[in-house]
């Protein structure tokens, strides 16, 4: 059976991996006013200045994906929450972010082909693609092209369990992955 679409939607949390208490709370990062627009569930990378940005192929010190942002709209005066940031001139913008370093994600493959079981246990870097309206969904995909054992942005640790994207046969399969350039387990600083 194919996989269920070729649509990308970034980087979706589903747990924690080993034995520990489940939290998936959100972290609050902020948000440059002049930052370029991103979308529930982009990921966002520790900037070094001091705001996160979105994360794009190659870019480290990823911390996790956009849930959502809150600021203060630079129109109406009101507090405000979206899934996405539309790239607004607020000034008191916060990202929440699913930021354990312990999330693994669904993230769907932008191979063209089949894929093989091989594959896990490799890494790769992200394809980046914007976001659209009306759901304001990130379109990020895993760049299959990058996959390798060398150092990359995410780990494959398995196919999804999501039976209608599992089947490796087909194109556009969706890998189960964790962060592998996490701003976390950066010791070398930003």
């Amino acid at each position: 059976m194919a996989n269920s679409s070729s649509t990308g939607f970034g980087f979706k949390p589903i747990k924690q991996y080993g034995n520990n208490y489940e939290n998936m709370g959100l972290g609050e990062y902020p948000v440059a006013a002049s930052s370029t627009a991103f979308y529930f569930q982009d990921l966002v990378a520790q900037a070094a200045t001091g705001y996160v940005v979105v994360g794009t192929a190659g870019i480290e010190d990823l911390i996790g994906s956009v849930n959502g942002v809150f600021y203060t709209d630079p129109t109406t005066s009101k507090p405000t929450w979206k899934n996405y940031y539309d790239g607004n001139a607020a000034t008191d913008i916060k990202a929440l972010v699913n930021d354990s370093p312990l999330i693994q994600y669904d993230v769907r493959s932008n191979n063209a082909g089949a894929s093989a079981q091989t594959d896990v246990g490799n890494t790769a870097d992200l394809a980046y693609t914007a976001g659209v309206t009306p759901n304001w969904v990130s379109r990020a995909t895993l760049d299959d092209s990058t996959l390798n054992t060398t150092v990359q942005q995410v780990k494959i640790i398995g196919v999804s369990r999501d039976p209608d994207n599992q089947d490796l046969t087909s194109a556009n399969v969706v890998w189960r992955v964790i962060l592998n350039q996490t701003f976390f387990d950066d010791t070398s600083g930003v």
